[in-house]
């Protein structure tokens, strides 16, 4: 696949997507995402709806969902991108879908403020918000700080402030899942080796595992407004004349 953009975005996002596309490509980047799958189809069989929004910055979204009946790709315009936008403005209404995912949207990201309110805005009331992130209290995290890739210009935000934001922008947190306990080995040999470990971390759930996944959902208010009396006075309709038509003038 050709990463050649379709339409015109803001450069620095689209080379920082198009290095991070090719990082999930490679061995570490295809590790994590192995891992990442199940915990992620897990957590979205409790999402149900007609509509999903997944926004990342890799090209292959393949997800196993019973509940939701349609996913569409959102992103930048690259090859595999259904709905192309730029990170700090979706051309999706308000409370248009069932459910956003980001999966390291957050990470790749100029500004994650910016995406984090764009899906919120997408959510519907009662709708979900799923995120996963590169957790930087993990081994992972230490890969990160010492990478020269594009690992290495990963935000990698924490789940405890992820879900400060959350709060704020009217949702609740429901589920908190870590994952990826292996440490960031290109080998699959010595992948196949630790995959006790991996087991291990999954049942204990540590919050050492090299990606987090935060489920929150969308709060409603159930109360209605009071109606105010209007302080102006409402103009009445005026009748429009309507011209007399004689018998003579129909013979």
């Amino acid at each position: 696949m050709i990463d050649e953009p379709f339409a015109q975005a803001d450069e620095p996002w689209l080379g920082l997507v198009r290095q991070a596309r090719q990082w999930f490509d490679g061995p570490l980047g295809s590790q994590l995402l192995a891992e990442e799958t199940p915990v992620l189809e897990e957590a979205l069989s409790r999402c149900f709806g007609s509509y999903l929004l997944h926004y990342a910055p890799f090209a292959d979204a393949s997800l196993s969902l019973k509940k939701i009946k349609r996913v569409v790709r959102l992103g930048p315009p690259l090859p595999g991108v259904e709905i192309a936008c730029e990170e700090s403005a979706w051309p999706i209404g308000e409370h248009a879908v069932d459910a956003v995912v980001l999966q390291h949207g957050l990470d790749f990201s100029l500004d994650p403020h910016a995406v984090l309110r764009e899906a919120a805005r997408a959510v519907r009331p009662g709708g979900h918000l799923l995120i996963v992130g590169l957790n930087p209290w993990s081994l992972w995290g230490v890969r990160r700080a010492f990478s020269k890739e594009v690992l290495g210009e990963a935000q990698c935000l924490s789940a405890s402030r992820v879900g400060d934001w959350f709060s704020l922008l009217g949702f609740a947190l429901e589920h908190r899942r870590f994952g990826c306990y292996c440490p960031p080995l290109s080998s699959s040999q010595w992948q196949s080796r630790l995959g006790r470990l991996e087991r291990l971390g999954q049942r204990v759930q540590m919050p050492t595992g090299g990606f987090y996944l935060l489920s929150a959902r969308k709060l409603t208010v159930g109360l209605r407004p009071l109606r105010q009396q209007r302080q102006q006075r409402v103009g009445k309709l005026i009748p429009l004349p309507v011209a007399k038509v004689s018998r003579r003038d129909t013979q």
